[in-house]
């Protein structure tokens, strides 16, 4: 996690003022990626104290059109934000508690920019969601009875 001189600088680099807002939200979503609007929220007030939803939402709203985060909504899921920006990675989620993790792309280094018809489009990102159980929700390996 970047130290508070590091978040601002980032936020000076991005051409952002520096607030205690918006540190307190880039701090959020470094310390814990893929967190939702209202865990970010509830960090947020713990920081700095009474902070309004709207406020939160404004911040993390500027600092996506930024790239100083980014904004995933696996299907069936609420909007949630990391700090991992700037590479093509994709995401699994566990159908069973909904946690995310980081997957880098399968082979290569973005093989999934290279769609088969991109219809004219410049492709600068794609978005993949794998599926599954994490290891937490995993049924334990029924035993076979010898014999």
């Amino acid at each position: 996690m970047p130290a508070v001189p590091e978040l601002e600088q980032l936020l000076r680099g991005a051409s952002l003022r520096v607030t205690r807002p918006r540190v307190a939200v880039l701090e959020a979503v470094h310390t814990h990626p893929h967190a939702d609007t209202s865990s970010i929220l509830g960090l947020v007030r713990e920081a700095l104290g009474d902070v309004s939803q709207q406020a939160v939402y404004d911040v993390l709203n500027a600092l996506t059109q930024a790239r100083l985060v980014r904004r995933i909504t696996p299907p069936g899921s609420v909007a949630r934000y990391e700090s991992r920006v700037g590479d093509n990675h994709h995401h699994v989620v566990c159908r069973s508690c909904g946690v995310i993790a980081d997957v880098d792309c399968a082979v290569g280094a973005a093989p999934c920019l290279e769609p088969s018809e991109a219809h004219g489009f410049v492709i600068d990102e794609a978005e993949v969601v794998y599926w599954g159980v994490c290891p937490t929700c995993k049924p334990e390996e029924e035993e076979v009875p010898l014999g």
